[in-house]
């Protein structure tokens, strides 16, 4: 961490320099004594990152930003806030800390917090942005978590833990047991100090495998933003035996759409099926990463098309944790037909239990992309192959 860098002349620079072209400024060679110009660009950069994604840490002065990097792989300020909600007590551990954005919404709730984080000077950071926006209930230690635990036999209220999703050889993970720190190696000894452990997992991750490696799962949580899954949380509580709650929110700039349901429920539910009728619904990315295709149905009083298309029917229209559509037509998968009703036309084209990509029917139909119509390609309960042509409805 380099201190020159919060002297107000670079403070100045940084902030002025917000929407410059940052190529050209790395070609003025403009390094100080102290400041090389390479590292005011990596905080300009930086900082443009956390405009929406971490409005505080933007909007506070003398802020001092890691690499992009390392904001890239935070949490955002919402979904730091939505998981903070959802414990409390007196004493928090953040096993694998990072730029702190948890740690900062978790001090809210705990009386005190502790942060782990392995790179020391990316822990020197987040000390001193914990001071300058005023977070005094946070110790910042510049350490490995885990193996802070197990030579420690202080217990907590609460241990929260983000295992890096990415694996050596094999890039991307969707098991628990592929990630770092390995959760699953760990989970009795994470337990001998907190009888609560949160878990944040990869969006990519298998819910179902999640369930299999972990025991004592009382809850999980898939937060998306916008229809995006950002994070799914598994909340373990030691020796609980009960039926899991699956808690699902989409975040987006009118509402936040909300489906909690049972584990059991959704499995001893059915689906009533039905052919198109007046509305369309797709549910959110949320609730299709959570599987709550059942629930749906019955809690809704609404038909599913078909048992793997995952779209929704019904005569009146209902509120939606999802798109809503009016349907204007409803055509057989023809070629010719289709060729003739959409050559050259604008139109939104989505796929749901349907052999043909998107990119693949834009080809054959010659179908051009955008306009306010809404195309769905998808099997109806019959088998048949249909295309059903819809208008979006707002919000």
């Amino acid at each position: 961490m380099n201190r020159a860098i919060l002297n107000i002349e670079n403070q100045d620079f940084i902030n002025s320099n917000l929407d410059s072209n940052t190529v050209q400024l790395l070609l003025q060679n403009t390094d100080s004594g102290t400041v090389r110009i390479k590292e005011l660009v990596e905080q300009i950069e930086a900082k443009n990152k956390c405009k929406s994604k971490l409005p505080t840490w933007y909007n506070t002065p003398q802020i001092y930003f890691p690499n992009k990097l390392n904001i890239e792989q935070t949490s955002s300020e919402i979904t730091a806030e939505y998981k903070s909600n959802l414990v409390k007590g007196n004493t928090l551990i953040d096993l694998t800390g990072g730029f702190g954005v948890d740690s900062f919404c978790f001090s809210k709730q705990f009386k005190h917090v502790t942060h782990c984080e392995i790179d020391p000077n990316l822990s020197e950071i987040v000390t001193h942005n914990f001071k300058t926006l005023g977070v005094n209930n946070v110790t910042t230690l510049p350490i490995d978590g885990v193996e802070y635990l197990e030579h420690s036999s202080t217990t907590f209220d609460c241990i929260y833990i983000d295992p890096s999703r990415r694996h050596d050889s094999k890039g991307k993970v969707f098991y628990l047991s592929d990630c770092l720190p390995n959760v699953i190696e760990h989970i009795d000894m994470l337990l001998e100090h907190s009888k609560t452990i949160m878990i944040k997992a990869s969006p990519m991750l298998d819910i179902s495998m999640g369930f299999k490696e972990l025991k004592w799962v009382k809850e999980v949580h898939i937060v998306a933003i916008n229809n995006e899954v950002k994070e799914l949380l598994f909340l373990i509580e030691k020796n609980f035996k009960n039926n899991i709650n699956i808690k699902t929110i989409n975040v987006t700039n009118t509402k936040n759409q909300i489906l909690e349901f049972a584990l059991e429920t959704e499995k001893e539910s059915i689906s009533s099926y039905g052919l198109p009728k007046k509305y369309l619904y797709e549910p959110n990315s949320a609730i299709l990463k959570a599987g709550a295709f059942n629930t749906i149905s019955k809690s809704l009083t609404i038909d599913k098309l078909h048992k793997h298309s995952h779209l929704y029917t019904s005569e009146t229209l209902i509120e939606f944790p999802g798109r809503r559509f009016e349907i204007t037509e409803v055509i057989p998968y023809n070629k010719k037909v289709i060729t003739k009703r959409f050559s050259k036309s604008k139109c939104n084209v989505i796929t749901r239990n349907f052999p043909e990509t998107v990119a693949q029917l834009r080809s054959k139909f010659k179908m051009k992309d955008g306009g306010n119509l809404f195309v769905f390609f998808t099997t109806n309960e019959n088998n048949e192959k249909i295309v059903i042509v819809t208008s979006q409805l707002k919000k």
